[in-house]
């Protein structure tokens, strides 16, 4: 497994990161994801990505549980704050009250003393970005936050939470953003990668995989296969079925000779073209088995051809989208994914 600088920082990851978002906690069971977690560090990957809100904490719990016996300074831990995690008023967004609190929450359920990355999971609108930066920098300053990252913002966004952090003469600004990206999503290309290349931001980036569309297991005209998450239970489904209409499969099968063609399986294909795009640092894979893992991981330091690349193109034609409008709109969907526009 590569490492790769996040951004201009410092802080090397894995090419590869392991998240637990809609698995550890709700999709899988306790045992089956330590088997995951064990799975992804017998294959190299260092970085773990988890979220206050995944399973209303849970997934912190079992994240540290799993990398208890590891040794800390060999692993990378991100975290994110932002999203409602209770009912209160203040159980989510970025003030200075629930960035504090949710963060020495997150630290007592991963059962360590500080986050590698810690990362604001959406911009909010209600609070002062002075107050939310402010509050980041002071974890920072604590020792309870090593390197700073957001989530799903867009570039103006982007571009005043670094402008004003310089203005006001903050020890921590942001390194790393972290987006929806892959082969059919592109809107961060217009935009966000432009700056976030000029500034020094990395891109840790989500649904490499499209929510599993890109591994060729979803078969046009026929129902999702047993076990697979489009035909599990909780809240995968809704996020999986914008992208299930007939023409956007039928596409993502004749992919499959160019995978064969450079000895990949589907799923490290989209990985790694993923990896190869300018400005990337790593890509965060979920799994609920561990041969997933140890498959997906394997997609780090692939390179793929210039043919290859442009094949791909070639195949996915207009259904890619790059409106950059619907950046941070992680539930959009273009016109032929899923037989309705957006």
């Amino acid at each position: 497994m590569d490492h790769r600088r996040l951004g201009r920082s410092g802080l090397y990851i894995s090419e590869v990161t392991y998240g637990n978002w809609l698995t550890h906690g709700e999709l899988v069971g306790h045992d089956p994801a330590l088997a995951c977690i064990r799975a992804a560090l017998d294959a190299g990957i260092s970085t773990f990505d988890t979220a206050d809100v995944y399973a209303l904490g849970a997934a912190e719990e079992l994240l540290g549980e799993a990398l208890r016996p590891v040794r800390r300074s060999s692993v990378e831990i991100a975290t994110k704050v932002c999203l409602p995690t209770g009912d209160g008023p203040n159980d989510r967004g970025l003030s200075r009250k629930h960035i504090t609190e949710s963060c020495h929450a997150s630290l007592r359920r991963l059962g360590t003393d500080y986050v590698d990355l810690y990362q604001a999971h959406r911009f909010d609108e209600r609070t002062p970005l002075d107050e939310t930066l402010v509050a980041f920098d002071d974890l920072v300053r604590q020792g309870k936050v090593l390197y700073l990252g957001v989530s799903e913002w867009t570039a103006p966004q982007i571009q005043a939470a670094l402008d004003l952090a310089g203005d006001s003469g903050l020890r921590s600004r942001i390194v790393s953003n972290q987006p929806q990206y892959n082969m059919l999503w592109r809107v961060i290309e217009p935009e966000v990668l432009p700056l976030c290349r000029r500034e020094g931001l990395g891109q840790v980036v989500f649904q490499p995989l499209a929510q599993g569309v890109l591994t060729g297991k979803y078969l046009p005209g026929r129902p999702p296969p047993a076990g697979s998450r489009a035909a599990g239970g909780g809240r995968a489904p809704q996020f999986i079925r914008r992208v299930l209409g007939d023409e956007l499969l039928d596409r993502v099968q004749r992919l499959r000779p160019l995978a064969d063609e450079a000895g990949l399986s589907m799923a490290q294909l989209a990985i790694a073209w993923t990896l190869q795009q300018d400005g990337v640092s790593s890509a965060i894979i979920g799994a609920t088995r561990p041969e997933q893992v140890t498959e997906n991981a394997a997609a780090a330091g692939v390179r793929l051809s210039g043919d290859l690349l442009a094949g791909i193109d070639a195949i996915l034609g207009d259904l890619v989208d790059r409106d950059p409008a619907k950046t941070a709109q992680m539930m959009a969907v273009k016109e032929g994914w899923s037989g309705s526009a957006t």
